[in-house]
């Protein structure tokens, strides 16, 4: 394995020339920092992270809404990473600590089994990107208990992506697309950023040979004057994707606009579930009301990091006042956040 990553790098150095690749996936930045894989990279072959965390992604006001039902004395469900993500009064491990109902779960079938037990109103928090959407939506349509609905915070990378490319902000040359996103929409939805802006993209799976490959890959079509998208990950994905699980999302979500968190809203990127079923809808079944929030928390560069125009090192509270045990900003929370990333495993490089 040695020898052969060995091989890819010197192919890599033999056509490196300046470019910017950002890939949106935790677990792809995971990969490159516990492996080093930057160091490899020859200094004008740049890999840069974006909104690859879904987690991170949820904007404080959605977080609020869900502080707002945990007041109103509703039972919240979320995943683990989500009760530390900061909202604008606090976050949802504050509320349990105040004796609010939180609970974690591992998937949205925990939180209907969880209603299943219990007499009180019980409303999961659905964050995450199109990996984990259509369980939502599969539940949705099973006709759940009638003490359970669901806050949607589910988002489209493709989108994001789209608004990435068009700021400019990040000059951007290449992306690696994320493996378990594209295992449900296929490469399809890509391909425009190929035709349009003239983006090479690859998509790749986790290993660090697969990281290693797909940044050959891009130099390579950059070397031979070609814009694709390439299916380095073809063990798992499929140019058309899951078919079943679009059907699912299609039939329970409508896409609307919206911020993520360091972004203004986003047209067209985020999944609200349809009006006939309003009954399983959190935001349609109670009276949610949130205060006026700063979406930035002083001295958090969150939202850059997010971008890809910052790296976590370039925050002043990166390692101090923000870290995993106390975590100021949403990226320190989940272990697929770019800064909790950084910090575990930055130190190989100070």
């Amino acid at each position: 394995m040695k020898d052969l990553s060995e091989k890819i790098v010197k192919r890599i150095e033999n056509i490196a020339q300046p470019v910017k690749i950002m890939h949106v996936c935790g677990s792809h930045e995971h990969t490159i920092m516990q492996h080093g894989i930057r160091s490899l990279l020859p200094k004008e072959v740049e890999v840069v992270a974006g909104p690859g965390c879904p987690v991170c992604c949820v904007p404080a006001r959605e977080v609020e809404e869900c502080l707002d039902l945990a007041r109103q004395g509703v039972t919240i469900a979320t995943f683990g990473d989500m009760l530390r993500v900061p909202g604008g009064t606090g976050s949802l491990a504050d509320a349990k600590a105040d004796g609010a109902d939180v609970r974690i779960v591992y998937g949205v079938n925990n939180a209907v089994e969880l209603a299943n037990k219990i007499d009180n109103e019980v409303v999961f928090m659905a964050a995450g990107f199109e990996t984990t959407a259509p369980t939502t939506a599969a539940e949705i349509i099973s006709n759940p208990p009638q003490n359970f609905s669901v806050l949607s915070c589910h988002r489209l990378i493709p989108p994001a992506l789209k608004f990435l490319i068009e700021s400019g902000e990040v000059n951007l040359n290449a992306l690696i697309e994320p493996g378990h996103v594209s295992t449900i929409i296929g490469t399809k939805p890509y391909e425009i950023f190929s035709e349009k802006y003239g983006i090479p993209q690859v998509v790749t799976g986790f290993n660090p040979m697969d990281v290693l490959i797909a940044v050959y890959l891009i130099l390579k079509q950059i070397h031979e004057g070609k814009t694709i998208v390439q299916n380095e990950y073809k063990r798992a994905v499929r140019d058309e994707g899951n078919l079943k699980a679009q059907k699912l999302l299609k039939e329970v979500f409508y896409i609307t606009t919206k911020e993520w968190r360091g972004f203004p809203p986003i047209p067209d990127s985020v999944m609200e579930i349809k009006d006939e079923f309003d009954n399983v809808n959190a935001r349609k079944k109670f009276d949610i009301e949130i205060p006026e929030i700063p979406e930035v928390i002083s001295g958090c560069i969150c939202g850059a990091i997010l971008r890809g125009v910052a790296r976590p090192e370039d925050c002043k509270l990166f390692k101090k006042e923000c870290n995993p045990t106390n975590p100021v900003g949403a990226c320190m929370v989940s272990k697929e956040g770019t800064c909790n990333i950084a910090y575990r495993y930055g130190s190989f490089l100070d």
